[in-house]
């Protein structure tokens, strides 16, 4: 690896052409063992960036045991300094932070400004932030009796195993990344093989700064590089984010060699909207809520919006207001609002829920598809993966739209007239991930922070996840948190009890 290697790059496909068809393995940039690779296509043009690595048992095998190697070593490293070097890559990934938002556009269409400079801002945050919690790795004094001093310690759990998303994936790597090696796991990330090449980019920016084998990154798809990860007898511990159908695999892989895991999976996220609330910024939560700038690809989504029937036409009409106003267009562009779907395999997906609501509006009179935005009319993006954003009204919380995950920018608008009729809808799904709730009423607030089925409620606001905010569902949403300093202690370390028997 050279030095020009690693100075910033504002040129992501001279990036993407260098990363293709490799993996960070021991420290360095190591071609795949998997012959060809995997064609990864700019979603807004659907031009070929570069190869994916095709990684599978071979490359994982050699991942695995490079983070064995290093795994003793540096548990051995005081927590303080394990700590510093974290928040140190979080300071050199800041340096690098414009050429990853500009990696991020170009290989998941998600807009420059609005989505993927933000993406990767939080990236150095998360990083900065578990560095600076590496003295809170604590253990306990316990009063068992006079004369025996007990106590607890925290220890690693030893290989870490990842699986990131492409949908958000710097944020996403970091919030297993960084807790992970503080607590001083030596760990291995599976990248999407849909977007793979930021997190390529970070994991070697990092190697200048961690010993060979601490971080290691491969790519490659589920059947044959995740489940190689996932079976790994190495492997001490996994950390999934993704669909609930890969979760459960992961999770089988899991109780097969009795390793902890954690699952963040899918969502359907309810919004609550009382008649009290203010409703105009009810309306942007909404637009923000719905991840409208990310074609909303996001498990946590409010692609359920329950709205009081006394409102619910103003806020209908005010938050397609605002969509429409909304550029949709190259993700490169300074001002555009919203870019694209990440593939043509999740495109059609979304396009087949779009006509399948459609259908349901033909057959229901008073229901309608309210299609917002506009396509982009440059030619260049004619095949672009571009979806206008529909908000559906007049269907039912009984629908498939309402039931099933859609990972696109799709939602529903439903009315009430009760509060315990929109919570009992707004509880009536498979998933518990995100839930918000707009009003001016403290006491409905409170009552509905209580007995809302989810893991991350909000109230008067629909932000996305934050370093130190603990994160994560119940239900098929799945298990544990993460981005906090008690998930850390949680899912990355172990307990050990002492007991001293200092009796003469």
């Amino acid at each position: 690896m050279t030095t020009s290697a690693l100075q910033p790059n504002l040129d992501p496909q001279a990036l993407a052409t260098a990363l293709g068809a490799r993996h960070v393995i021991d420290g360095v940039l190591t071609p795949s063992r998997g012959g060809q690779g995997l064609p990864v296509f700019n979603p807004a043009t659907l031009a070929l960036i570069a190869n994916a690595a095709a990684g599978g048992a071979a490359d994982v095998d050699a991942a695995v045991g490079a983070a064995k190697r290093a795994a003793k070593g540096w548990a051995s490293v005081k927590a303080r300094d394990r700590g510093k070097a974290v928040s140190a890559c979080g300071a050199l990934l800041a340096q690098h932070s414009e050429e990853l938002a500009l990696l991020t556009a170009l290989e998941t269409g998600k807009a420059i400004r609005t989505e993927s400079r933000v993406e990767a801002g939080v990236l150095a945050d998360v990083f900065v932030y578990f560095g600076g919690l590496a003295s809170e790795l604590t253990g306990e004094t316990i009063p068992f009796a006079p004369d025996v001093l007990t106590f607890t310690l925290r220890e690693p759990v030893g290989v870490v195993g990842a699986i990131i998303p492409w949908n958000a994936p710097l944020l996403l790597m970091a919030l297993k990344v960084a807790p992970a090696l503080v607590a001083g796991n030596t760990i291995v990330v599976k990248a999407s093989e849909e977007a793979p090449f930021g997190v390529l980019r970070v994991a070697q920016l990092m190697q200048q700064l961690l010993p060979a084998g601490v971080f290691n990154l491969i790519v490659g798809d589920g059947p044959g590089c995740g489940a190689a990860l996932s079976a790994h007898p190495d492997i001490a511990k996994l950390t999934f984010t993704g669909s609930v159908g890969a979760g459960r695999s992961v999770y089988l892989a899991a109780a097969e060699k009795l390793v902890p895991v954690t699952l963040e999976l899918g969502g359907k996220s309810p919004m609550i909207v009382m008649a009290d609330a203010d409703l105009a910024k009810a309306a942007a939560g909404a637009v923000g809520g719905m991840r409208f700038t990310r074609q909303g690809q996001s498990c946590t989504a409010a692609s359920r919006m329950f709205v009081h029937r006394s409102i619910h036409d103003a806020f209908v009409e005010a938050v397609c207001a605002a969509v429409d106003a909304m550029v949709m267009g190259d993700p490169m562009d300074e001002a555009t609002d919203i870019g694209t779907i990440i593939s043509q395999r999740q495109f059609d997906r979304v396009q087949s829920y779009i006509a399948l609501g459609q259908g349901l509006c033909a057959e229901n009179p008073g229901a309608k598809a309210h299609a917002c935005s506009a396509l982009p009319t440059d030619p260049a993006f004619a095949k672009g993966l571009f979806v206008r954003p529909v908000i559906f009204t007049g269907l039912g919380n009984d629908t498939r739209l309402a039931k099933e995950e859609i990972f696109g920018p799709v939602t529903m608008v439903i009315p009430f007239d009760t509060y315990e009729e929109a919570l009992a809808m707004a509880n009536d799904s498979e998933y518990g991930l995100g839930a918000t709730i707009w009003t001016r009423d403290l006491g409905v607030a409170m009552d509905a922070v209580h007995r809302l089925e989810a893991g991350f409620v909000q109230v008067n606001q629909n932000t996305v996840v934050q370093p130190m905010l603990s994160y994560g569902g119940v239900k098929t949403s799945g298990l544990g948190k993460e981005a906090s300093l008690a998930s850390m202690l949680a899912h990355y370390t172990h307990k050990k009890t002492v007991l001293i028997n200092m009796a003469r």
